[in-house]
């Protein structure tokens, strides 16, 4: 590994700033850490670590999340599966993180509003039901979310702990995010609702769309009232929130809680191979996943950024990925570019920078990615091996994007643009760390052991309150 100072960038490594305070975890700085050897594992694990690996992390314990109401959770799981909250009926939350790809949908970039079906399956409709646009941005897994130490949620950080407007959060919606939300999970629950292309559709087609797009809160109230008129859910409410006494009581604060309470319970780890080793069971792992785990905090150093219990620094990083889909332009934008963190900051910085994903359960929530560009776990190690080497054997056939041909032309039209990838190949705060194929089929093999068990406590439901037909 050639190692470079960020005052004095070369090549491909080049820093964005020259604050060596914003330079990406992975990137090298000059400090006590990077120079002296990291902490040994001894003591009570089975597997004596090699010099230089970093300490394992503590087991997860049910009190590190926030608590989850049972009657809450149970009508939260009726609400994801209930396309009753999207604005044209035909749409759920568990459209696209559905138990049957472990909490996300299996595609690159996901086909929401206006689609057919379920995960590589579903298709882009037809006539004027068919889909506008794909999401711009995979569907990440929903694994630990409830975690306490979770303080930041989608892949630009746009909403995140943060008590600037007084609610609590810093959000899209900004002053306008309803009080009384008890964690980051149950901000984010809210804001699929209001987006075009995932749940909302477009303002000609539903009072949802017209009422977000005069003010993103104001489809709410709306999709609110939708909820409160049943009476099974009225029941309900009122059974699992004791400030809900009528329908006409019931908020969009607790059908957001509702939600939170829902995917908090139903997608906790605690039950991989992982977390028997962790338990001290030495044969809960392979041989091969144990010296994945050697080189995965140790040599291959991926515990720089997907650090912790849930693998995660929280932090933003711009690794290179092959620009696919329409991405998310900034308003005065000439291409169709994914600007990353700095869509939120504004900071140059920030430019191409995604937040870490957690690992738990990676196995099982791919493809990788912000955009999904590589298909499996492999693949995306070797980018990160070596990010010019993969970009420039990386093929369009690696997308996994279901055929939507008045799309086609945008699907790769910023890859095509060569004087934006090679912008984007400036910002890269990773530098190459050479490893050989039996060392990257162990880190897959430690990463499969992250795996909990598919059989979730709650699962899909059969039927929803509403009588509209539920994905499978």
């Amino acid at each position: 590994m050639t190692l470079q100072n960020p005052f004095f960038p070369q090549a491909k490594t080049r820093p964005t700033s020259l604050n060596p305070h914003k330079l990406g975890p992975t990137s090298l700085r000059f400090s006590l850490k990077n120079l002296l050897p990291l902490a040994v594992l001894v003591g009570t694990f089975p597997l004596a670590a090699e010099a230089g690996m970093r300490a394992l992390p503590d087991p997860l314990k049910p009190s590190q999340y926030h608590a989850a109401d049972p009657a809450q959770a149970e009508l939260g799981q009726l609400l994801f599966y209930d396309k009753i909250l999207s604005g044209n009926r035909n749409i759920s939350c568990g459209t696209c993180h559905h138990h049957r790809f472990g909490s996300a949908d299996g595609l690159s970039l996901g086909i929401g509003e206006g689609g057919k079906g379920v995960g590589p399956d579903r298709t882009a409709g037809k006539g004027d039901d068919r889909i506008k646009q794909r999401v711009p941005r995979n569907a990440p897994g929903l694994w630990n979310l409830g975690h306490k130490s979770v303080r930041v949620l989608f892949h630009d950080g746009r909403i995140s702990n943060n008590p600037v407007y007084g609610n609590g959060y810093k959000s899209p919606a900004k002053k306008h995010l309803p009080q009384g939300l008890s964690s980051v999970l149950a901000a984010q629950a809210l804001f699929p609702m209001t987006s075009d292309a995932e749940m909302a559709g477009t303002p000609d087609e539903n009072e949802v769309a017209a009422a977000v797009h005069d003010r993103i809160d104001k489809g709410w109230p709306i999709l609110t009232a939708r909820v409160a008129q049943n009476e099974t859910y009225a029941q309900m409410f009122s059974a699992a929130f004791s400030d809900v006494d009528a329908p006409e009581d019931i908020t969009i604060v607790h059908v957001a809680e509702a939600l939170s309470a829902f995917m908090n319970a139903e997608w906790r780890s605690g039950t991989s191979d992982f977390d028997r080793y962790l338990a001290g069971d030495a044969a809960a792992m392979s041989a091969e996943a144990q010296h994945g785990m050697q080189l995965f905090y140790g040599k291959a150093r991926c515990n720089d950024c997907h650090t912790g219990q849930l693998f995660t620094d929280d932090e933003f990083h711009a690794l290179a990925i092959p620009p696919i889909g329409p991405g998310r332009p900034l308003p005065n934008d000439r291409v169709a570019r994914d600007n990353g963190r700095m869509e939120q900051t504004r900071r140059i910085e920030d430019a191409y920078r995604f937040r870490t994903p957690p690992l738990r359960n990676v196995a099982v929530t791919g493809p990788y990615g912000h955009n999904g560009a590589f298909p499996t776990l492999e693949a995306m190690i070797r980018h990160h091996c070596d990010p010019d080497k993969s970009l420039a054997s990386w093929t369009t056939e690696q997308a996994g994007l279901p055929e939507v041909p008045w799309l086609a032309k945008a699907d790769f039209v910023t890859l095509q643009d060569k004087i934006e990838t090679a912008r984007q190949r400036r910002h890269v705060d990773i530098l190459d760390r050479p490893l050989e194929d039996n060392e990257i089929d162990a880190i897959v093999a430690f990463l499969e052991s992250l795996t909990d068990s598919r059989t979730r406590p709650m699962g899909v439901p059969k039927r929803v309150p509403s009588g509209l037909p539920v994905d499978q």
